[in-house]
């Protein structure tokens, strides 16, 4: 089964490194965080990976080309365009997949999500797509008030949402294409036609999860590997 890493954008809200980088290339642990998203699928025994590179694929390409990927882990770049949407890279990578079902995600999220999981409950529901779903931890702490008379009650350091988002980890069948197309932002119109078809099921993972999108947030990852607490590394 065949993993596709969105590996295309510009990593605009992360300006400081990618300038002179591809976001993916973004080093978590002194590896690149695309080097991390690929360990987790291999870990897994998924380990036929497509890139769908765009924005500096070139460096990509030639650091997929130095490393010493571990055995059974095949790693493709494929140049998607510079300026091609997410729902735009999978679908011209629809000759690749070959019709078979494969795994797609984005080449900055982290989690410790069991991928076993997720293609189990895709077996068992049927549709064609499944798009794991997370609560994210708050930006900041809230304070409990009491109702009207303004009583603060107490405090909350950075409490998970109430509300499930899209966690990154998707499951496709091939008739996903036929929500796709060269033009579309992977977010919006294919997910949404997928789910007003009833072909969109979420798998709740409640563990780590964490996106990187600013600077903060690779300081934050860059601090848990240096800590030896980095949840999302399940393997060796």
């Amino acid at each position: 089964m065949k993993v596709v890493i969105l590996c295309g954008g510009r990593g605009t809200r992360l300006q400081e490194q990618t300038q002179s980088i591809p976001k993916p290339l973004v080093e978590i642990g002194g590896r690149p965080i695309v080097w991390h998203v690929i360990q987790l699928y291999a870990s897994h025994g998924l380990g036929d990976v497509v890139l769908a590179c765009g924005y500096k694929g070139e460096m990509i390409e030639a650091f997929v080309a130095q490393v010493d990927w571990p055995d059974g882990v095949t790693v493709r770049c494929i140049d998607t365009g510079p300026d091609t949407p997410t729902g735009g890279r999978i679908k011209r990578l629809e000759e690749v997949v070959a019709d078979e079902r494969f795994c797609a995600t984005y080449g900055d999220g982290l989690a410790d999500v069991d991928l076993l999981a997720v293609l189990s409950f895709h077996a068992a529901h049927g549709a064609l797509a499944t798009m794991t779903v997370v609560r994210p931890e708050l930006q900041f702490g809230i304070t409990e008030v009491d109702g009207d008379r303004g009583l603060v009650t107490g405090f909350r350091e950075k409490p998970r949402s109430e509300h499930w988002i899209n966690g990154g980890f998707f499951v496709f069948d091939p008739g996903v294409f036929e929500y796709l197309s060269d033009s579309s932002v992977l977010e919006r119109e294919p997910l949404e036609g997928l789910a007003a078809d009833g072909q969109l099921h979420a798998f709740r993972h409640t563990g780590f999860w964490e996106c990187m999108d600013t600077y903060k947030d690779a300081v934050q990852l860059n601090d848990l590997w240096a800590q030896g607490d980095a949840p999302w590394k399940v393997w060796a």
